[in-house]
C-alpha cells in the first residue's frame, strides 16, 4: 500500500462568520477520499493549540496544511509556514467577514465550493509581504480606517458581516478624517515626504471589501505589491477632492500616490500603528516592507 500523504487541518471556529467548524466532517471525509491522512486541530490562540505551535510541531511530517478561518487566521498560518525550511502545500477555506484575499485568488466564499478548490484546484505560488519581522498576505496599512478591521467587535462581524465594518468606519469618521501622520516614504522610483491620511502596501485589489485600485490588474505572483498613499487634507474641499478621486479611480491626482513596488520604507516622526491582514500589526517609527516572491503555494480555482 502506498504511503499516505498527511494533511494538517487547522480550524478556527471563532473566525469571521463562526461557520468554520460547521463542515469539519465533510472536509475530513474529502481529504481521506483524496488519499490524505487528516490530522485535525482546533485553533485556540495563546495556547499550545495556536497555529504557530502546531505547525512547528509538524514540520517535515505533513504534505498539506488546510486552514479554515478568516484572513487573520490565514495570516498566522502563513507566518508560521514562512519559518519552515520545506513548506507544504496550503489550502484555504475562507470563513471570514470579508475574505479579501480569497476573493483575489478566486477561492469561492461558498464553503462547499472552497473545499472543491482545496482538493481539486491548481497549486499557485503567490507573493508574501514582510513588514519589519512580520508577514502579511494581502495588506499592511496605517492611518484612517485601518483600525476598523481589528477593532470591530467579533460578534458584530458574525451577525452583520461586511456591514459591521461600515458601521465601525462611520463611528470612527470624525477621528479618521482628522488623522495625519508625517512620514518620509522611499520605494521603487519614488521618494516623498508629507502628512498622510492613509497608506497601504497591498497584494489584493480589495481591501476591507473595497476596491481601491480601479482598473489596475493586480497579480499576486509578480514580485510586486501596490503602494497607495493618501495625503492628509487641509480642509473640507481637499477632503472632497480625495473622495472624488477614490470614487472615480482618477490617475495623476495630487493627493494620491499609487505605484507597484518591490519594497517600501517609511520613516515617521512618531510611532505609527499598522494593521496586517486586518489585525493589529504593531507601532513603529521605522517600517520596512519587502515582497517575498512566490513564497507560499496555495490551492486555487
Amino acid at each position: 500500500m502506498d504511503k499516505k500523504k498527511r494533511a494538517l487541518v487547522l480550524i478556527n471556529k471563532t473566525a469571521g462568520t463562526g461557520k468554520a467548524g460547521a463542515d469539519s466532517f465533510t472536509i475530513i471525509t474529502r481529504l481521506a477520499e483524496s488519499g490524505y491522512e487528516p490530522v485535525v486541530y482546533p485553533i485556540i490562540p495563546g495556547t499550545d493549540l495556536s497555529s504557530d505551535v502546531l505547525i512547528a510541531q509538524y514540520e517535515g511530517k505533513i504534505d498539506l496544511i488546510l486552514c479554515s478561518g478568516g484572513d487573520g487566521t490565514l495570516n498566522h498560518v502563513v507566518s508560521a509556514m514562512m519559518e519552515m525550511e520545506k513548506k507544504p502545500l496550503l489550502a484555504y477555506i475562507p470563513a471570514g467577514s470579508t475574505n479579501d484575499f480569497a476573493r483575489g485568488l478566486g477561492i469561492p466564499s461558498v464553503r462547499a465550493k472552497a473545499v472543491d478548490v482545496a482538493l481539486g484546484g491548481k497549486p499557485y505560488a503567490y507573493d508574501v509581504g514582510m513588514m519589519n519581522d512580520r508577514y502579511f498576505n494581502y495588506v499592511a496599512a496605517f492611518g484612517a480606517f485601518s483600525k476598523v478591521s481589528y477593532a470591530t467587535d467579533q460578534e458584530l462581524k458574525n451577525v452583520l458581516g461586511y456591514a459591521a465594518y461600515v458601521i465601525s468606519a462611520m463611528a470612527e469618521l470624525p477621528q479618521s478624517i482628522g488623522y495625519s501622520s508625517h512620514m518620509k516614504v522611499e520605494a521603487d522610483g519614488i521618494t516623498e515626504e508629507g502628512d498622510y491620511l492613509f497608506g497601504a502596501v497591498s497584494n489584493s485589489a480589495s481591501v476591507g471589501g473595497m476596491n481601491l485600485f480601479g482598473e489596475t490588474v493586480i497579480h499576486q505572483d509578480d514580485g510586486q505589491m501596490e503602494l497607495l498613499l493618501i495625503r492628509a487634507p487641509k480642509n473640507l474641499a481637499e477632503f472632497n477632492a480625495i473622495l472624488s478621486a477614490l470614487a472615480t479611480k482618477e490617475a495623476g491626482n495630487p493627493y494620491i500616490t499609487f505605484r507597484q513596488v518591490k519594497y517600501a520604507n517609511f520613516v515617521a516622526d512618531k510611532k505609527v500603528e499598522w494593521t496586517l491582514d486586518g489585525e493589529y500589526g504593531g507601532a513603529y517609527k521605522k517600517t520596512e516592507i519587502k515582497v517575498m516572491n512566490k513564497a507560499i503555494t496555495i490551492m486555487t480555482k
